[in-house]
């Protein structure tokens, strides 16, 4: 068994899939139980999970999220979870309010990293996007138009190596005491 600190060392954005490589129910199952247990603000859990497998639709949503060259490894994705903005307990938005900052916003980072690392977990890649055609993923997949999608993480099996992780050097992101 894998190290969280592995997990986040090997996790990366995958942005080719194997084409046609299904994951298991049982699988999606526990990496969505894993972005349900995450974290959020006041307990809020602003956010519900979409999961598109259906080969018809799959595709279709696939193509919604590719375009001026953008995500065009989508169409080879085993899943797509689409992550909508749902309301969140009164706590939480009076806490977004007074301290001026989006609560429900991080929370479905928060949750998302969970989701990215549990699918780590289970040997399955991953790809956070923001680019996508949000008006046709909804009509797509029934999301109420008022409702807004805020990610889609794209799942499959990496049809490529891992790739040496580059990251900024620890001075430069890290300071205790004093900024």
């Amino acid at each position: 068994m894998k190290s969280f600190l592995e997990l986040a060392q090997e996790r990366q954005s995958d942005r080719a899939f194997v084409p046609g490589k299904k994951i298991e129910r049982e699988v999606l199952d526990r990496i969505i139980e894993a972005a349900r247990l995450a974290p959020s603000a006041c307990n809020g859990q602003p956010w519900h999970f979409t999961v598109i497998t259906d080969e018809t639709l799959l595709p279709e949503v696939g193509r919604a999220t590719s375009s001026l060259g953008m995500n065009k490894f989508v169409k080879d994705a085993s899943a797509l979870v689409l992550i909508t903005h749902e309301g969140t307990n009164l706590t939480s938005k009076l806490g977004s309010g007074i301290k001026d900052k989006d609560f429900p916003i991080m929370d479905i980072g928060i949750a998302s990293a969970y989701l990215t690392l549990a699918a780590e977990d289970e040997g399955i890649g991953s790809c956070i996007l923001g680019w996508f055609d949000e008006p046709k993923v909804k009509e797509l997949a029934g999301i109420p138009q008022k409702k807004r999608l805020m990610l889609i993480v794209a799942l499959g099996y990496a049809a490529k190596p891992k790739r040496k992780k580059v990251r900024k050097e620890w001075g430069k992101v890290v300071s205790f005491e004093k900024y």
